[in-house]
């Protein structure tokens, strides 16, 4: 009696696993599919806006720009990551030019040469 109760459950068991380990798949990539949009501007963005807002000679520091974030709502702590590379990006696109210091770390400001309108030469 004991012997034939556990193999038609154990057979039941097999088959169920089975079954629901494709629906999984499928339930994580219609999730995969449905792309977030942010509700405000890009951290890029917000960084350009704060060096440009700066009347700071040698330009602005990252505390400083954390700062800046921070009193404009932008929670720091959380987004310290994508604040430095989001930095180190503008840097290589030649939006923000590094006056001090290597990475994320030192201070910035505007490239001049970048925001001016193309010249031609004579």
């Amino acid at each position: 009696m004991s012997e034939t109760a556990p193999e038609v459950p154990a057979a039941a068991a097999a088959a169920a696993p089975a079954a629901k380990a494709p629906a999984k798949k499928a339930k994580k990539a219609a999730s995969a599919s449905k792309a977030r949009k942010p509700s405000g501007p890009s951290v890029t963005e917000l960084l350009t806006k704060a060096v440009s807002a700066s009347k700071e000679r040698g330009g602005v520091s990252l505390a400083a720009l954390k700062k800046a974030l921070a009193a404009a709502g932008y929670d720091v702590e959380k987004n310290n990551s994508r604040i430095k590379l989001g930095l180190k990006s503008l840097v290589n696109k030649g939006t923000v030019v590094q006056t001090k210091g290597s990475g994320a770390s030192g201070s910035f400001k505007l490239n001049k040469n970048r925001c001016k309108p193309a010249q031609k030469l004579p």
